[in-house]
């Protein structure tokens, strides 16, 4: 069942999910969230300091960090993405956001083929301020492939496993769909709130395009294609979506 909770210090509700991440936020009435994408992506201790300091520029308290976008090098094993996500929590933990395996802020991790980072880099970091009420609801939804998330291991859930063929991604593109519209759906919006929708994979999804996502109603603002994988072996594709109220650059 579908849990969505409020977390008051930060200013949003969240879509609860596991304990690397939530599956998507939203601003509570009186707050809006800001997205701020690094020109120079930093390495995790520097993008958390970074951030850390743009939330005091910004008269806000940790808490209201409500996103992070990640690059890492290549696709993790099953243990070593437990590995990865034990490191990356511990600095949620200091800042009071992560409670034994309750994580309010979502995620999106992914792994450039172009230009790969050496070591797990911040992409982007999102945040609530407070808002005089006249700008749109905003929510940012996490990044998820083709296998259920909260399950032993990834491997024995993913759809159509190995099978990258045109009707194997097919199914893929439809099972990440319709998680998407799960999480919108439980924050409270549809695919017509989406401002910013990306897909991240290295397959060839032009042709699913009308079919799958332009006809589902998706792609209402266009969809950005990132040549990326997922960040864990074989998942083929991830999305993740997002209506924010302003959108900076970190030098």
């Amino acid at each position: 069942m579908t849990q969505v909770v409020d977390f008051q210090p930060g200013g949003y509700r969240y879509v609860k999910a596991v304990f690397q991440y939530s599956a998507g936020v939203a601003a509570q009435p009186g707050f809006v969230i800001e997205r701020v994408r690094f020109q120079r992506p930093p390495t995790l201790t520097e993008g958390f300091d970074a951030i850390a300091a743009h939330l005091a520029q910004r008269g806000r308290p940790l808490a209201a960090l409500c996103g992070c976008e990640l690059r890492s090098p290549a696709p993790f094993s099953e243990d070593g993405f437990v590995e990865f996500n034990r490191h990356y929590v511990q600095t949620l933990e200091r800042w009071g956001l992560v409670d034994g395996d309750t994580n309010p802020v979502a995620r999106t991790n992914v792994c450039p083929v172009h230009e790969a980072p050496e070591t797990p880099v911040f992409h982007a970091f999102s945040y609530t301020v407070p808002d005089d009420g006249d700008t749109l609801p905003s929510f940012v939804v996490a990044g998820g492939g083709e296998a259920p998330e909260g399950h032993p291991n990834y491997r024995d859930v993913i759809v159509r496993l190995g099978d990258t063929s045109p009707n194997g991604l097919r199914e893929k593109v439809r099972y990440v769909v319709a998680e998407m519209t799960r999480r919108l759906e439980a924050l409270g919006f549809s695919w017509q709130d989406a401002i910013a929708t990306q897909a991240y994979t290295v397959h060839d999804i032009g042709p699913l395009m009308w079919q799958e996502l332009v006809q589902r109603g998706t792609a209402r603002g266009g969809v950005t294609w990132q040549f990326t994988r997922p960040p864990i072996v074989d998942l083929e594709y991830e999305m993740d979506l997002r209506r924010v109220a302003r959108e900076l650059v970190h030098a």
